[in-house]
């Protein structure tokens, strides 16, 4: 069951209220995401997944221009740069008001866009990775998605990161427990098996499963194949505590939210 107490996210002076479980909807701008469905590359592409991504009750937009599916060699700063201007000119065209998060582990990258669209939410799938990563988002204030690189809950290197991050004055530090980041499938699932440990951390949770490998391997399936996997994964989350689902079905996501709340006697 999820705690009572009320969560927001401080995004330039406008609150995301987290009181309920909001969705972030994935927007690729990337050819080789591992979900070949969910590349959105021309402009009309991005627009209609932005749409899409409200229009189904998601909260938040996710925009990544770097992919980094296992395997994967990511492509220079400049490029991804490129990239996500590109869709961050389309998204604040379509889209003005919607609170946008921005997937990359690179500070330049994330200090560029800032500056050019206004606050956003960095979703840093490397646990910080990046030396300036840290100082930067403290300094502009901008929400910090905080990814756990390590095999087990809670893992060192991530109870230090989140450290540092609060020793710099950074408020709004969003806790990812990294499926699929430096996990084994059994790893993974002993990570969800103890997702309410991440709930003691104060933090508010982003739980990002949406179609990867922990679902398919084990099912024996596709990406293309994994949503009900997905779904079930979701209500998982939900029920221990998840504020954020990441995901590439947007609809599904609400459903399942909108179900769990109703057990909880919220709706």
């Amino acid at each position: 069951m999820r705690s009572e107490e009320a969560k927001s996210l401080n995004l330039g002076g406008r609150l995301v209220e987290l009181s309920q479980p909001v969705v972030m909807g994935i927007l690729n701008v990337t050819p080789d995401s591992f979900y070949a469905q969910s590349r959105t590359q021309t402009e009309s592409d991005i627009a209609r997944r932005a749409e899409q991504i409200l229009s189904e009750g998601g909260t938040l937009v996710d925009v990544g221009a770097c992919s980094t599916r296992p395997g994967s060699q990511p492509v220079g700063e400049e490029e991804e740069t490129e990239r996500l201007v590109k869709a961050m000119k389309v998204v604040r065209r379509v889209a003005p008001e919607a609170p946008v998060s921005i997937d990359t582990f690179r500070a330049r990258v994330a200090e560029r866009i800032a500056g050019d669209f206004g606050p956003v939410i960095v979703n840093d799938v490397t646990g910080g990775q990046d030396p300036d990563m840290f100082p930067l988002v403290a300094r502009l204030g901008l929400p910090y998605v905080l990814t756990d690189t390590g095999n087990s809950p809670l893992s060192m290197p991530f109870a230090q990161a989140l450290s540092q991050l609060r020793e710099l004055g950074q408020r709004d530090i969003i806790a990812d427990p990294g499926f699929g980041f430096g996990k084994t499938l059994d790893e993974n699932y002993q990570v969800m098996a103890q997702l309410q440990a991440y709930r003691e951390l104060d933090q508010p949770l982003l739980v990002g499963v949406s179609r990867k490998s922990m679902v398919y391997k084990l099912l024996g399936t596709t990406p293309d194949e994994a949503l009900n996997g997905t779904t079930v994964l979701h209500t998982v989350a939900l029920m221990a505590g998840a504020h954020i689902l990441r995901v590439h079905d947007v609809r599904a996501a609400v459903e399942a939210i909108r179900i769990v709340e109703k057990v909880n006697g919220k709706w």
